[in-house]
Formats: C-alpha cells, sequence, structure tokens
C-alpha cells in the first residue's frame, strides 16, 4: 500500500486566531480525492444533461470507484477517489514490462508514486463509457460536464514555491530541482524545465562571444573608411521611389552606414560558423545531460507503447489494443493541405511587402522633413511591428488548423496526435514568423531592378531598395523589433491575465472561506483516528483549485514552441543579429520563474506524464541546426557585403593596383559598388520624369549595382563577386556540416556512468530471474 500528502493538509485551514491548526497532521494519511469533476447543477431529472452525468457517475461507482457530491450556488461538485485495487495491478504489470527497467534492490518505486496515481486515474475517467458510447472528452464538450481537475498538494507546493517559483529564486539562475518537479508535476514537464535550464546555461558563451562581436564593430566604429567614405561623400543618389521622392546625397544616410558597421563586419562571419556549431554542441551534450537524469529517474527503458497498454488493460482487460493504420490517400490530402496553408502564410508575406511599400510611398509626400527623409526606415520598423501582429493573428489561425489536420488523419493515440500536431504547428509558425526575414535577408534590393528598368508592383509601385552599405541593417531592425516585441509582450500577457483572472475570482470566494474557518475540528474526524474533512473544508479546498487558470494537454507544448521559435530567432539569422543570443539569455533567466510560478500558483495543476524524453522537439531542434547552417551561410555570402570587400580588397582595391600603402586598402570601396544613370538616356529619363517637372536640374544620379555607366549592362566584376558568393556559400556550408558531424561523433550520446548502471542494472535483473528459474526447476525435481 502506498501513501501521499494530502490537498488538506495542515498548516492550510486555521482558526481564526492563527494558533492552532483546524485539521490534524495528514502527512501520512491517504489521499481522499484524485479529481474534481464540475457541472452545472441541473434540478430537473428528465434533463439530457443531468441523464448522461447520473450516466456516468453510475459507470465510475461500477469500478469501485469512489465518488462525493457536493452542491454549490449552481455549480455541483463530484469528488472522485479511485480504489488501491487499481494500482496494485499498474503495479504489477509494470513489474513484469521492460519498461520498468527494475532491478532486486529498487523495486521500480515510481510505479506507486502520486504522478503515477493522478496518470492512471486520468486514463480511467477519459475512457471510462457510459452505454451511448460517449466518454468524459465527448460530455466536456456536450456540456455535461464543464471542467475536470486535479488537486494542487499545498504541501508539496509550498516546498516548491519556496525553492523555485518565485521571484526570489532568480537569483539561483540555473538551479532548479528538478528531480521535485518531476515527483510533482511528472517526468515530461521535468525534461521541459530540465532542457530550458540546459538551453539558458548554453546560450551563456554564445552570449559572450556576441557580446565580443559586436563590440569588435564598435572599435572600428570611428575609424572605418567606410564610414568616412558615406559620411563624407557628395554623390548624388537616385530616388527612391516614384512620387514625392527626390535625389538625395549618400552623406544624408551616414548614422545608417555606421549601424551597418556594427553588425555587417568580418566578425560575423565567425560567429555564424560558431553558432552553427554551437547548436549542434548544445544537442549533443543535452542528450547527455537527459540521459544522466532518466537513467536516476529509472525510466531510461520506458515505453510508450507499453505504458499505454499498461493503462488499457488496467482500465478494462478485455481491451483490444489500437491498431496501427497508415492511409497514403488520407496523407496525400493532409500533405496538400499543409502546402496551401503555407502558401497562405507565404502570401501574407507578400501582403506585407506591399504595405512597406505603400508606406514608404505614403510617408515620402508627407509635409514633415522627419518623415521625408525617414521614410524607408520607419516603413521598415511599421513593417516589423505589422509582422508582429500578424504572428499573433496567425498563431492562434495556425493552432485551429493544425487540430482540424490532425482531426482528420485519425491518429491511433493521443501521444501521435500530439507528435502530428507538433510538427504541424511548429511548420506553420515557422514560416509565419521567418517568410518576412527571408524576403528581407534574400531579396529586398535584389529584385527591384534599376533605373529604367525597375521592377513595380501592378506596374505602378516600385519595390524597396537596399541602402548603399548593404541590407543587413534591415534585417538586423526587422530581427529586433520581432524577438523583443514577442518576448516581453508574451511574457506580460502570459504571466498578467491568469494572476488578474484569479484575483478576480478569489474575491468571489471568501463566503465559502469564513463558512470553513467556523467548521469544528470533530466535524472532520472519524472513530480510530481517521479523518475525512466536511463538506465545508472540502468545497474550499475545490473551489481553490477551481478558481485556477484551465490547463489542457497542451499547455506544455505552448511552452516548448515558444522557446524553440527562440532557439531558431538565435540560431538561424544570428549573422545578422549577434546580441540574440544576449537577449534569449536575459529572457530565459526570467521566463525559467515566470513559468514556474505561472504551474504552481497560478493554475491547475497538470496531469502528470511519464517519458523519458523531449520527443519530436528534439528532431526540430536538429532541423533547425541543419536551416541553421544553410540560412547563416547565405546571409553572409549573399546579403552581406563580405564578399564584395573582400574582392575589392585584393582584385579591385588600392592595396591590389597600386603598390603605395598610405590609403587604406577599403578606400573608395563604396564609389566602387555604385552605378551611374543618365537622364540622356530615354528610358531612365521616363523613370525620373516628375524629377524634371519639378525643377530639378540634374543630369546623372548613383545607385547600388555592378552595372557599366554607358548601357547598364552588368560588369565583369558582378559575375566575379556572384561566382565567389556561391563558391563562400558552399564552401561554408561543407565546412560547418563537416565540423559538425566531427562533434556529433566525438561527444556520445550516453556517459560512460549511464552505460555502466544500465549494464550492471540488467545483470542483476537476470541473475535473479535466472534464481528464480533455478528454484522453480529445483521444486519440481524435488516433488518429482
Amino acid at each position: 500500500m502506498f501513501f501521499s500528502n494530502r490537498e488538506d493538509d495542515v498548516p492550510l485551514h486555521e482558526l481564526d486566531n492563527g494558533n492552532e491548526p483546524l485539521l490534524p497532521s495528514q502527512r501520512n494519511s491517504p489521499r481522499l480525492y484524485d479529481y474534481v469533476l464540475v457541472a452545472d447543477k441541473v434540478e430537473d431529472m428528465e434533463d439530457q444533461i443531468f441523464k448522461k452525468q447520473d450516466a456516468f457517475i453510475c459507470e465510475l461507482k461500477q469500478k469501485d470507484i469512489k465518488v462525493t457530491r457536493i452542491d454549490h450556488h449552481a455549480k455541483v461538485f463530484f469528488g472522485i477517489c479511485a480504489p488501491e485495487e487499481i494500482f496494485a495491478k499498474y503495479k504489477y504489470l509494470l513489474k513484469v514490462s521492460d519498461a520498468c527497467n527494475w532491478s532486486g534492490e529498487q523495486k521500480c518505486d515510481l510505479s506507486v508514486s502520486l504522478c503515477t496515481r493522478i496518470r492512471i486515474v486520468h486514463f480511467v475517467l477519459y475512457n471510462t463509457f457510459i452505454g451511448s458510447g460517449e466518454g468524459l472528452t465527448e460530455l466536456l464538450c456536450q456540456g455535461a460536464f464543464e471542467s475536470i481537475f486535479c488537486l494542487h498538494e499545498k504541501q508539496e507546493q509550498k516546498k516548491l514555491k519556496k525553492k523555485w517559483a518565485s521571484w526570489l529564486a532568480v537569483m539561483k539562475l540555473f538551479q532548479q530541482p528538478v528531480t521535485d518537479i518531476k515527483d510533482y508535476f511528472g517526468e515530461k514537464v521535468a525534461l521541459y524545465y530540465l532542457w530550458l535550464g540546459w538551453y539558458t546555461r548554453m546560450l551563456i558563451p554564445a552570449a559572450v562571444i556576441g557580446i565580443v562581436v559586436f563590440l569588435y564593430g564598435l572599435a572600428f566604429f570611428n575609424t572605418s573608411p567606410l564610414i568616412h567614405e558615406v559620411c563624407d561623400s557628395d554623390i548624388i543618389m537616385c530616388p527612391r521611389c516614384d512620387i514625392g521622392c527626390s535625389v538625395w546625397n549618400l552623406s544624408d544616410t551616414c548614422s545608417y552606414a555606421k549601424v551597418s558597421q556594427l553588425f555587417d563586419n568580418e566578425g560575423t562571419v565567425a560567429f555564424a560558423m560558431f553558432m552553427a556549431i554551437w547548436a549542434t554542441l548544445f544537442l549533443e551534450l543535452w542528450k547527455r545531460h537527459r540521459a544522466l537524469y532518466v537513467s536516476k529517474w529509472k525510466v531510461y527503458d520506458w515505453c510508450e507503447e507499453e505504458e499505454e497498454l499498461i493503462l488499457e488493460i488496467v482500465n478494462n482487460p478485455q481491451c483490444k489494443p489500437k491498431e496501427f493504420r497508415h492511409s497514403y490517400l488520407r496523407s496525400i490530402v493532409v500533405l496538400l493541405l499543409v502546402t496551401l496553408v503555407l502558401v497562405v502564410i507565404i502570401g501574407l508575406t507578400h501582403a506585407l511587402v506591399i504595405c512597406r511599400v505603400l508606406t514608404a510611398i505614403l510617408l515620402s509626400k508627407s509635409d514633415w522633413d522627419f518623415l521625408r527623409d525617414h521614410a524607408t526606415t520607419i516603413a521598415m520598423l511599421s513593417g516589423a511591428v505589422l509582422h508582429y501582429i500578424t504572428i499573433q493573428v496567425m498563431t492562434r489561425v495556425n493552432k485551429i488548423v493544425a487540430f482540424k489536420l490532425c482531426e482528420f488523419e485519425k491518429t491511433r493515440s493521443f501521444a501521435a496526435t500530439e507528435k502530428h500536431f507538433t510538427v504541424k504547428m511548429f511548420t506553420f509558425q515557422f514560416f509565419t514568423l521567418f517568410s518576412s526575414l527571408f524576403y528581407v535577408a534574400f531579396f529586398l534590393g535584389r529584385i527591384n531592378g534599376y533605373p529604367g528598368k525597375y521592377v513595380r508592383i501592378a506596374g505602378e509601385w516600385r519595390l524597396e531598395e537596399c541602402h548603399p552599405s548593404g541590407c543587413l541593417t534591415d534585417l538586423f531592425i526587422q530581427m529586433a523589433v520581432i524577438l523583443v516585441l514577442k518576448q516581453t509582450i508574451n511574457n506580460i500577457f502570459e504571466f498578467t491575465v491568469p494572476w488578474l483572472k484569479l484575483c478576480f475570482k478569489r474575491t468571489k470566494a471568501k463566503t465559502v472561506s469564513k463558512k470553513c474557518g467556523k467548521c469544528c475540528r470533530k466535524a472532520c474526524r472519524e472513530e480510530e483516528g481517521n479523518f475525512d474533512p466536511c463538506d465545508p473544508c472540502k468545497l474550499r479546498n475545490w473551489l481553490e483549485n477551481y478558481d485556477l487558470s484551465e490547463v489542457n494537454a497542451f499547455s506544455l507544448f505552448n511552452e516548448f514552441l515558444e522557446m524553440v521559435l527562440q532557439f531558431s530567432f538565435t540560431t538561424i539569422f544570428v549573422a545578422a543579429f549577434p546580441l540574440a543570443p544576449l537577449l534569449a539569455l536575459i529572457n530565459n533567466i526570467f521566463e525559467i520563474r515566470l513559468d514556474a510560478i505561472k504551474m504552481v500558483s497560478l493554475e491547475r495543476r497538470l496531469v502528470p506524464k511519464k517519458t523519458n524524453d523531449i520527443g519530436v522537439w528534439t528532431r526540430i531542434l536538429e532541423a533547425v541546426g541543419v536551416m541553421a547552417v544553410i540560412a547563416n551561410g547565405l546571409v553572409i555570402g549573399i546579403s552581406s557585403d563580405f564578399i564584395p570587400r573582400l574582392v575589392y580588397r585584393y582584385h579591385y582595391g588600392p592595396c591590389a593596383t597600386s603598390n603605395s600603402t598610405s590609403l587604406d586598402c577599403m578606400t573608395g570601396y563604396i564609389n566602387n559598388t555604385l552605378a551611374t544613370a543618365f537622364l540622356s538616356n530615354p528610358e531612365v529619363r521616363k523613370d525620373f520624369e516628375y524629377l524634371l517637372k519639378s525643377g530639378y536640374n540634374i543630369t546623372s544620379c548613383s545607385y547600388k549595382d555592378y552595372r557599366s555607366d554607358e548601357d547598364q549592362s552588368l560588369t565583369s566584376q558582378f559575375w566575379l563577386i556572384l561566382a565567389l558568393r556561391f563558391a563562400f556559400v558552399i564552401l561554408f556550408e561543407h565546412v560547418v556540416v563537416m565540423c559538425k558531424f566531427i562533434a556529433a561523433w566525438f561527444i556520445p550520446d550516453n556517459p560512460i556512468r549511464v552505460k555502466n548502471e544500465r549494464l550492471e542494472d540488467k545483470l542483476k535483473r537476470l541473475q535473479k530471474e535466472l534464481h528464480e528459474a533455478n528454484a522453480i526447476y529445483s521444486s519440481k525435481c524435488t516433488e518429482v
């Protein structure tokens, strides 16, 4: 028989004088209630809702499940407590299963833990069917029951609050009582916080090197010849739009060129390579870190299918296993529907591009000089904010679509549904977040054409152009706005909304608390020293849990999704934003405690789930690591000016064409990247016709491109740079991928200590089984 701390333990209810606890200590008392069902009170016994409620409760009682009913205003509460026989069966079946990883000295203590008890009762409740074939899930959807929740253990709550779920625990930084979390919330939640803590710890070297790269760009802030060339230039640049834009001086964008130098320098190449290898090291070291804990928790050999079969047999000995099925037709339809959703998301990205173009045009016509002068930058910022709003809207839409697709697939089990939902939801969110960034990184300023042959949307609006200092700053602005807004605003709403809801609900429950405070200790006692709290005491505790924010099977998924998307931001475009790991580190230090406080104090208790890994998220993180290598290679090779600068330094610059050392090797680089458009060309004159009508007396203007001044054809320098860009991308990706494979090979997934412990554990188990077999054989021989 097993025991656990009850949810009504002292010192919970105290007398008004605060000196004597209302109930005696129940540290060694059996748990009275596992779950609480809540329903609307129905007086009419002929009502269909009442009949469904009554039929379900009768079905539970037939399984010897204790049900206690308490009415409260317009609600009725049912306290559910399962018999000990259910858990004895589970313990025995787990013992004979290899999933237990048990030995002679370790009798699989996890099988009798409180988390396991809650999980078993949860499975039994949701798989208890009434005559009409409707389970608890259907009854909840139909309104027969309002909600179901398991009760918090107040003594364990207080311990977790003190050690982990408080803002004072922020000072402990990376210390988390993961074993205590496992004992209270189950292995699945514990592994999430173990992974989050490990991820946060691994962000420290990435953040430090990101700061070094940023400081490297800052060190050459005032001495860079590229900045001086822009700031001291008198070059007249071509207008950025058709109407309302005039020619402008290159020196007007001096500040923009300075910002570009901070994030587009030689250090970003090394940092991008480091982050790609860092992602691999993070995953490989995480596997080792995870192995230590799952081996310690005795769930290393846990098998999901065996666990599911054990729970089904415990619930119904005559059950039949759900067979694996696969339909190629359904898979094709789902694939087509997913593709359709992705096309819609990419279409939204095009809509954002059009909005940015129109915003830039409207701002250029403004009467305010500041708006006209910074029209492009403001349009970029507004586009980033609009992108963030789109992300928030599409997150809800994506979740609904992913659920519907999973329902259409008709997956075999909830675990399979969760896996398929995770893959679909992450894919949708990834495209929602990164489609706009991919446009800025690889298409902005490269498909807009040139004077005389501009590319226009609907034949009317010109596409955006990059700054002469490069497009990487635009990507940095986009990432910074999205990352900062997403993390700060999400965290604020994630914590304050359930807190405010709880405060509002608790003000309505004071009458019940006062009534319970007047209760006598004798009313809560039974003979022989046992106890059973009186109805007001039970109801008070149930209401405290009922007032907490609702949770569901995907509550932890939301936390994982948020962090994995942050991991994607931190690795995929880190070449454009070296400070991303630092922002992620600062956010995660508070995120751990915020999630802990929310989970322990503001939300109902999650159903404990057993597992030995973070599931499909591991493969998603591996895929993100591969995409990080590709994206960073393309950002450096295609988006940044790293390759053009190298070509100029060693082939076209003063150091390559003359023996003079008085000039810096990059002197004249900006001028080398500009081409000239002459208004004597009829096509150019047609594009800039409004300038001539406005009275501007110019004969030519410059724009960023490698084109001939005479006929605007691409120069040999363009083709040389293009060839070297692709060569760099191929070389970069092969070198980094090779380093990733070497790192993955060099670091084993399991520490030697874990391997030896598992080997010894298996040896003891086999020796014991052999000893029992010999004993049986000997007894048979004696009988003969």
